[in-house]
């Protein structure tokens, strides 16, 4: 009896030397998780420029878009989000398309990318050809379109004088290069015939090299720009599969992505490139883009 006692004895305190262990290893700092990679693609400001109602196969065939595509990246599976026109611009700059269905006029509640950036300390904005003064609210003025300019959609942009005052007019990025104030994002939004909307790819493509052709070769834009050439949407396909590439900063020329891609995930790409966060929409859950970078 008195042997089975001792034996119970040592067991217990057997146990007891156990749990305080577990409990020190359980009230101990336990090492923090290891942190993600920051998403470094290298560039410091991107520009978007984009086109209209053409599908990937025809953009591709037209020279300049060709030769565009070969001094940077190339995304051969890149896809519009809706039809028509102007859902797509709203999805690219606020992650979804937020009940837009159509061409129509819309004044639009809620969050877009123009608050993330500012909220940043960040600089935005918008070059729209054929717009008549900065922030102008028509629907149309000669050949510009409201539909394709995004920002202007937004209620908080327009009650907003600061926020209306970066739409500007096409005319004015020349002068931004010259004094060095082109914003870290923006958008380049060509009228009805420059986009190929009223006139087809291949007046685009012309367009194209003719208004971004000496950019690309000017120090003072080019110096930590990414430029990328989209398209809203293909000519009404179910599939939307669109031409889209990359040039500048950080890109790695003569690259080619085939991942599946479309306008949230440039989105995406632009919020992880500056840290900015998401707006919680379909952009939270869109891969950026990946593969064509020199680093991360």
């Amino acid at each position: 009896m008195t042997r089975t006692l001792a034996v119970l004895a040592v067991f217990a305190v057997l146990l007891s030397a156990g749990a305080a262990t577990a409990a020190r290893a359980a009230a101990a700092p336990r090492p923090a998780a290891e942190a993600a990679p920051a998403f470094r693609p290298g560039f410091r400001k991107v520009m978007i420029v984009i086109f209209e109602n053409t599908d990937f196969e025809k953009a591709l065939a037209r020279p300049f878009f060709k030769s565009f595509a070969a001094r940077g990246a190339l995304l051969t599976d890149y896809h519009g989000v809706a039809h028509p026109s102007q859902p797509n611009y709203v999805a690219l700059i606020a992650g979804d398309t937020l009940g837009v269905i159509d061409d129509a006029h819309y004044d639009l509640d809620g969050r877009q990318l123009g608050d993330l950036l500012t909220a940043k300390g960040r600089s935005w904005g918008v070059y729209a050809e054929n717009l008549r003064g900065v922030c102008a609210r028509a629907d149309r003025q000669g050949l510009y379109r409201r539909k394709h300019e995004p920002f202007i959609s937004f209620m908080s942009v327009q009650k907003d004088a600061k926020a209306c005052a970066r739409i500007k007019p096409a005319a004015a990025l020349d002068a931004d290069i010259k004094a060095g104030r082109v914003p870290d994002f923006s958008l380049y939004i060509p009228n009805m015939n420059d986009d190929g909307h009223d006139t087809g790819a291949a007046y685009a493509d012309k367009w194209f090299a003719r208004r971004f052709g000496p950019l690309l070769k000017d120090p003072r834009f080019m110096k930590g720009m990414l430029v990328v050439a989209t398209f809203d949407e293909d000519d009404k396909r179910e599939v939307n599969h669109i031409y889209t590439a990359l040039v500048g900063a950080g890109v790695k020329p003569g690259s080619v992505s085939g991942a599946r891609y479309d306008h949230y995930s440039l989105l995406r790409t632009v919020e992880d490139a500056f840290d900015l966060g998401t707006l919680g929409r379909n952009d939270a859950k869109a891969a950026r883009i990946e593969g064509v970078w020199r680093t991360k």
